[in-house]
């Protein structure tokens, strides 16, 4: 039987890290986006070209792309936050178009010639969890979440 530990006891303290930043709601900001934040994870011990940080660029992408594509408020940027607790990942993409949201209770499967409709599939696929969820004081934030290897 292994004791609890004390006050006195040293343990391992939690690693926490984050990144904020706004980027203008453009494509190109989309794709700053993405470059930075696997820049980030890789200063955090991601590397590039990891399946973790693959994962992770593919939920970047979709989300910013969405962000500007679907939540798109002329003279307004959409942000980027990314926090790494332990070993999961949570990736966090705001805009201020809090009207529209992803369809509640899961997302549909587009029509087999639809042009559009399958990046919320892809978020879906690939995060352990994923949410929407109201900005204040105006918007959303589209959340996942990735439990990195170990």
């Amino acid at each position: 039987m292994t004791p609890l530990p004390t006050a006195d006891a040293p343990h391992a303290p939690a690693t926490a890290y984050a990144f904020t930043q706004r980027f203008s709601s453009t494509p190109r900001g989309a794709r700053l986006a993405r470059r930075l934040a696997l820049h980030q994870l890789d200063a955090w011990g991601v590397p590039h070209g990891s399946t973790a940080s693959d994962t992770a660029a593919v939920l970047v992408a979709e989300l910013a792309a969405n962000a500007v594509t679907h939540g798109r408020v002329p003279g307004r940027d959409f942000e980027l936050s990314l926090r790494l607790t332990g070993r999961t990942l949570r990736i966090e993409v705001s805009d201020a178009r809090g009207e529209r949201r992803p369809p509640a209770g899961g997302v549909a499967e587009p029509a087999p010639l639809a042009e559009e409709g399958r990046g919320l599939l892809l978020v879906a696929a690939l995060a352990h969890r994923w949410e929407v969820l109201d900005r204040a004081p105006v918007g959303k934030t589209v959340a996942a979440e990735l439990e990195l290897p170990g």
